[in-house]
């Protein structure tokens, strides 16, 4: 596994993001996820300018991992790695988008929630694929149903995930890590509750932390 998902697969939680004001909330936002433990983020172009957030959470916190999500065109990963952004995450499988972030040299984890999905994933030789959305999919007794023929990926099960699940789906020697958006909900970053978000960030880890011990 790259280097990049190997982190991404420590640290255990991916924060979903959606920035309407990336000039004001990067940054802070940024520095909240660092300061809670989960140095990473997924910011998704659902919203204009998510590459302007990535510039702007790595400039704020360089050691953040920061990558660009709901990537649907070859355009999106090039502001996305122009920004600074080291991964991309796609959702589903497309394999131009596959074959391009190769290509660039930045790890790609496509959504995949089919056995035709795992098929054109293990032809591209990917090691990890996101599921999603991962509990109107089949949670985790499909995840772990489909390990079964594919037992080569790791999974980041993305859709429905929050504390009270996370316990459940990390427990699963299968996933690398889960995909949320409960802790940088729109609510807490549109009124910068950056302690809140730090603190939900903490929780996470904690919980990450006693299933798979301390590292």
């Amino acid at each position: 596994m790259d280097k990049i998902s190997q982190a991404i697969s420590e640290i255990g939680i991916v924060p979903v993001i959606k920035l309407t004001d990336p000039e004001r909330d990067a940054a802070p936002l940024g520095k909240a996820l660092c300061a809670g433990g989960v140095p990473v983020a997924e910011v998704t172009f659902r919203a204009a300018g998510a590459d302007k957030a990535i510039r702007l959470m790595k400039e704020a916190c360089p050691e953040l991992i920061a990558g660009a999500g709901t990537v649907t065109v070859t355009e999106q990963i090039d502001a996305a790695i122009e920004a600074g952004g080291q991964f991309i995450v796609t959702p589903g499988f497309d394999p131009e988008l596959v074959e391009y972030a190769q290509n660039k040299g930045v790890p790609i984890y496509p959504g995949c929630t089919t056995p035709t999905d795992y098929h054109a994933a293990l032809k591209f030789g990917l090691e990890l694929i996101k599921f999603f959305p991962a509990e109107q999919s089949g949670g985790l007794g499909k995840i772990k149903a489909m390990s079964a023929p594919f037992p080569q990926f790791k999974v980041m099960p993305t859709g429905g995930i929050s504390l009270k699940n996370l316990e459940e789906y990390i427990s699963c020697p299968v996933i690398a890590a889960c995909g949320g958006s409960y802790m940088v909900t729109a609510q807490l970053i549109e009124e910068q509750r950056w302690d809140e978000i730090a603190e939900l960030c903490r929780q996470s880890r904690e919980i990450i932390k006693a299933v798979r011990g301390s590292k």
